[in-house]
């Protein structure tokens, strides 16, 4: 999941986008709201956590302007005003919930979590593709009983691709969900991270569930239903077949 948090606040903005990276959101940062305009523009986002009190354009502006937009997707408003007046305000501008400050962490995740339940579809706490089990909550994985330990990155790259089952995933896709704006795309760290979950889900099954298809994308689930064709890569994303050389090509 991939996130826009609009804080003015240095010390808060580090503090909960360091919290969220490590719960495996992709989180894009910035100070004010004409900055947040662009970035909603530009970007796709799965939820805003939107500070009131911004330079330029205030919280309340820029939810306005979000919503005129036709941008969908959940905002969570932030405040250290807690009057009624101005909760009512934040949801007729088209929030979609409120917290203020202080708050505990563990609150803010909570909100997040029920709001992205809200969105569009139902976020059930356990995700199964074939024998393959995620735990959304504890963001842990395992496949046949078999507990398969992964890094904050690769679980939310799997968490998307689980979500996702059955159908073809583009790259670019890939890293509007899983990665934030710091994301190089000349670089080839998703095939990285695909080979690397390659490995730990599918080495010694008698089935594979992540599977490439030339040209379009990947493919999470059992061969048959997936439609993809199932062939190894290399660290660099180059696919070995047969007659395939096994060493590495050298890009400029």
């Amino acid at each position: 999941m991939r996130l826009l948090l609009v804080e003015d606040d240095a010390r808060i903005a580090r503090f909960v986008a360091k919290g969220l990276r490590e719960q495996a959101y992709a989180v894009d940062v910035t100070a004010n709201g004409n900055d947040a305009l662009y970035e909603a523009a530009i970007n796709t986002y799965d939820l805003v956590i939107l500070d009131v009190m911004i330079p330029g354009r205030n919280g309340f502006e820029v939810c306005r302007e979000l919503r005129r937009a036709g941008q969908r997707m959940p905002i969570l408003m932030l405040t250290a005003r807690d009057a009624v007046e101005d909760r009512v305000s934040g949801l007729d501008h088209g929030a979609d919930d409120y917290l203020t400050k202080p708050f505990e962490f563990r609150e803010l995740l909570a909100r997040l979590r029920a709001l992205l339940r809200r969105s569009g579809e139902l976020r059930p706490a356990q995700l199964a593709v074939a024998d393959l089990v995620l735990d959304t909550g504890a963001q842990t994985v395992s496949r046949g009983g078999r507990s398969i330990p992964v890094t904050t990155k690769e679980y939310a790259l799997i968490e998307f691709l689980a979500r996702n089952a059955g159908r073809v995933v583009g790259r670019a896709e890939i890293a509007e969900h899983v990665w934030d704006e710091t994301f190089d795309p000349f670089s080839n760290l998703i095939e990285v991270y695909v080979n690397r979950l390659r490995r730990k889900i599918d080495a010694g099954e008698s089935k594979a569930l992540l599977h490439t298809r030339r040209g379009a994308g990947y493919v999470f689930g059992l061969a048959g239903e997936a439609g993809a064709d199932s062939h190894e890569a290399d660290e660099t994303g180059q696919p070995r077949g047969k007659g395939s050389p096994g060493t590495r090509k050298s890009h400029a």
